[in-house]
């Protein structure tokens, strides 16, 4: 393993976790190669799985290397009436294809001890929680490891209890990110606070070291979060279309080509508010029933996988953030030099 310190990073770049197969280990290797931190999202990835991805992946790189996962939270399936009505929803999508739909059981997502035991196992430098804290006993087990801690923040009380949680940083996650928005309590009021807002709120609040999360696209954007203190800034949508990517090649074309189409938050396809591309399925579904968190995520597995299949980007989850219009397809060696040379000028 290779400790990481941010005085290390010789690019204050680190690749975003994004769960659901976007990130492979081409990509993260090569990112770490470039000399930022490479990611995995792991949520939804099995120990067996993971041990293998991080063994395959560190066999191609020597840098840093973060392993992510989400903190979800103990659910019930709603009742008959509710699940009905959630598949109904899908039903009546205006899809043509014919898909069988399931209703999810448990268990609904993985256990988190298992995942964190293959991946300690494996020692990446870093490893990251979204959507919560995680008990403090996987932090201690962590850190008793030499392995450093992070945990996404969007909001000035959350960074405060990651602070106190015993985390070695966090990531502050601004509004116009794209993907799952981290906040811990969804049902809560969310503040919706931007990223340069969000960063000047907390940054004379806590004393561990913070990076930037949305919107961040190119070296400019990148120098801006570096001069309000952040230690370095994250950035998933700008690695989207990279050749080494696991991001659908339909999902590639409507973040090169439908930039006058918008973002919005939507719970529809996986059950938590999270950023995509505007497209008929986040509209045919506003105000529909939805299964809770990560049950509804399972429930449209098979129509987001037909659709990319049948090459349809109208009914896949496109995460994207605000500023996606700035992407380019660059390979992610190339991008992160480009990104690096932006900083200087």
């Amino acid at each position: 393993m290779k400790n990481f310190n941010f005085d290390n990073l010789e690019v204050p770049i680190i690749q975003a976790p994004m769960a659901g197969g976007f990130n492979t280990p081409e990509l993260a290797s090569s990112v770490a190669n470039a000399g930022a931190v490479g990611s995995f999202g792991f949520s939804f990835t099995n120990a067996e799985k993971i041990a293998e991805t991080l063994f395959i992946t560190k066999k191609l790189t020597n840098g840093f290397l973060n392993a992510n996962f989400f903190v979800f939270k103990p659910i019930e399936l709603p009742h008959n009436t509710i699940l009905l009505k959630a598949i109904e929803a899908l039903n009546k999508l205006s899809f043509q294809e014919t898909y069988e739909l399931k209703i999810p059981q448990e268990p609904f997502y993985f256990s988190l001890e298992e995942q964190i035991e293959a991946t300690i196992e494996n020692s990446p430098s870093i490893i990251t929680f979204h959507l919560g804290l995680p008990p403090i006993s996987i932090i201690k087990k962590i850190k008793n490891k030499g392995i450093k801690v992070g945990i996404t923040s969007t909001n000035l009380k959350e960074a405060l209890l990651i602070e106190k949680s015993g985390a070695d940083f966090t990531i502050l996650q601004g509004f116009e990110a794209g993907g799952h928005r981290g906040i811990f309590d969804q049902e809560k009021y969310d503040e919706e606070v931007y990223l340069d807002n969000l960063i000047k709120i907390v940054k004379d609040n806590i004393k561990i070291p913070y990076v930037a999360a949305g919107g961040i696209m190119n070296g400019k954007d990148i120098k801006k979060v570096i001069n309000l203190g952040a230690k370095a800034a994250q950035l998933g949508t700008a690695f989207l279309c990279c050749p080494e990517a696991g991001t659908s090649e339909i999902h590639k074309q409507y973040l090169l080509n439908e930039h006058k189409r918008k973002t919005k938050l939507t719970k529809a396809f996986s059950g938590r508010l999270a950023r995509g591309i505007v497209n008929k399925y986040i509209q045919e579904m506003e105000n529909k029933s939805i299964l809770p968190f990560p049950a509804q995520n399972t429930l449209t597995t098979p129509l987001r996988r037909l659709s990319i299949k049948k090459n349809n980007g109208e009914f896949i989850n496109l995460w994207a953030g605000k500023n996606f219009h700035k992407i380019t397809s660059l390979n992610a060696n190339d991008l992160v030099m480009k990104l690096k040379e932006e900083l200087k000028d």
